[in-house]
């Protein structure tokens, strides 16, 4: 007799967000935005001024606060969850300005940042020997983004940078489900961008990436799925390539359609680097 086969159980979406609304006064930031993300996405969220990137952030960190809509990490509701609930849930974020304490060196930045994520957190910064494991795990982190040889050196003293990748290795120290990563690029210098790329695609492929980038050679390389943002709303999402192809995300950043060619075919690149954001909206 043949055994009956155990069912398969696909796993719930890493992210979902329905119907996110978020209105500061009369302008509203995100529009009725909805996402789906598998385990393992990544995931690039571009569009012009004003678009709405930024805060579509904020809202999955719990830095801020839908008007209406929920997120929802594995399957469970957050929606009103503390930012550092869900950092503990597996929820990790850089910033447009890398977020360093100065005043510590890079090492300390890196084990502060892990900190949160021991189980027995309270007293894991005083007791020498679990400083010691988080030191450890610092190092590696380090050692990913290249800032190893300047563990000991004052935060304060790297450049725009190094403070980018430091930022990078404090996000990857709680060993997120879900990355969230706002400009990273900005900034960089190409080697920098290319140590960026190399970082984010040697990820763990159950760690999911939702990229916020003007520059779109860094989304194309990245990302395998894509979400436009305009004025709020969703413009167009969907695969890549097919994204950045379409007319009305050429549209969106010259303010005119693409001239087709005699066989109707489009041209298949957007600009280089997106315009910066430069209101409220991100």
């Amino acid at each position: 007799m043949t055994p009956t086969p155990e069912p398969t159980t696909t796993p719930p979406p890493v992210l979902v967000l329905d119907r996110l609304t978020r209105r500061y006064g009369t302008l509203t930031a995100v529009d009725d935005v909805s996402l789906r993300l598998p385990v393992g996405a990544r995931h690039a969220v571009i569009g012009p001024n004003g678009a709405g990137k930024t805060t579509l952030l904020n809202l999955i960190a719990g830095t801020d606060r839908p008007d209406h809509g929920t997120i929802a990490l594995d399957g469970a509701d957050i929606t009103r969850k503390a930012t550092a609930g869900r950092s503990r849930l597996g929820i990790a974020r850089s910033f447009q300005q890398p977020s360093v304490i100065a005043e510590l060196s890079v090492l300390d930045n890196v084990v502060l940042a892990g900190w949160p994520h021991h189980p027995r957190r309270r007293g894991a910064w005083r007791r020498p020997s679990r400083y010691r494991l988080h030191k450890e795990s610092a190092g590696r982190h380090l050692e990913t983004v290249g800032l190893a040889d300047l563990a000991h050196r004052p935060a304060a003293t790297l450049s725009h940078g190094q403070r980018r990748m430091l930022d990078l290795a404090a996000a990857l120290a709680g060993d997120p489900r879900l990355l969230l990563l706002d400009e990273p690029a900005a900034g960089l210098t190409d080697g920098d961008i290319g140590r960026l790329l190399g970082i984010i695609g040697g990820l763990p492929s159950d760690v999911a990436v939702v990229l916020v980038e003007h520059h779109v050679e860094v989304v194309a390389e990245l990302a395998t799925s894509v979400t436009v943002l305009a004025a709020g709303k969703v413009l167009v999402d969907g695969a890549t390539q097919e994204v950045l192809a379409h007319p009305e995300v050429r549209e969106a950043y010259h303010g005119t359609g693409p001239s087709a060619g005699p066989d109707g075919a489009r041209p298949a690149t957007i600009p280089t680097v997106c315009p910066s954001p430069t209101d409220a909206r991100g």
